[in-house]
């Protein structure tokens, strides 16, 4: 039974992503983006079936693997791309920076706001990277990486339901503009939202999203620790 669950649980999670691709792009609905949708679907299966988490992990982990390839395959449309970036490098990294910044010290201060405690604000703090880094960040700084995965869902749904909006508000027409936006954002999902208006938005969104990993990691082990001294939980 152990051995046939293995292949079952990556079937499984595979035709949940396939049939949830299938309804986004019928429906076109932000609020059916399979980051969000798949893993709730697999939770009430898991359920039904009374099925424990560890047990389909241990098939499901495979896919999870997938990850860190899945993150540099982003390289083939910068590599596409590349006169454009150059072109636009200084404006590209002063944004991100900002970006990268905002987004680790507001997630900390938010924490304290809100006596979240340690751990959790230590969990909390990578949320605006892409999850690979960031499950990698949230163990170094002693945070919970399952913990952080959650966070990044909410903080990829809500970018893309935000940026989408915000560009539309704001007349946004610049590609490198909107894909900067979403690809900071809303992560994965913003690129994926990004790559449906065109290739150079999709670009720049998988440009922001490596980025601003990179910028983090420098940041999560400077800004963070002085933070963490100054308002210590």
């Amino acid at each position: 039974m152990n051995l046939l669950l293995i292949p079952a649980s990556i079937a499984v999670t595979y035709f949940v992503y396939w049939l949830n691709i299938k309804c986004y792009n019928r429906w076109k609905l932000v609020i059916l983006t399979p980051i969000l949708i798949s893993p709730i679907v697999l939770i009430l299966l898991l359920n039904a079936t009374n099925t424990s988490f560890p047990a389909y992990y241990k098939g499901a982990k495979w896919l999870g693997y997938m990850l860190g390839p899945a993150t540099i395959a982003f390289a083939v449309p910068l590599y596409k791309q590349f006169d454009v970036v150059k072109k636009n490098f200084v404006e590209i990294l002063c944004s991100l920076t900002i970006g990268s910044a905002v987004a680790i010290v507001s997630s900390f201060l938010y924490a304290v706001w809100m006596h979240l405690g340690s751990q959790l604000s230590n969990s909390l703090v990578p949320r605006s990277i892409t999850t690979p880094v960031a499950m990698g960040i949230s163990k170094v700084i002693g945070g919970i990486p399952t913990l952080t995965a959650v966070f990044i869902i909410i903080t990829s749904v809500v970018g893309g339901l935000l940026g989408t909006f915000l560009i539309q508000l704001l007349r946004i027409k610049e590609p490198s503009a909107k894909g900067l936006m979403l690809g900071m954002s809303a992560l994965g999902a913003g690129i994926a939202k990004a790559f449906e208006m065109g290739e150079l938005e999709g670009t720049f969104a998988s440009l922001a999203m490596i980025t601003a990993a990179i910028i983090s990691i420098i940041l999560a082990s400077t800004i963070f620790p002085l933070l963490q001294g100054d308002l210590l939980l």
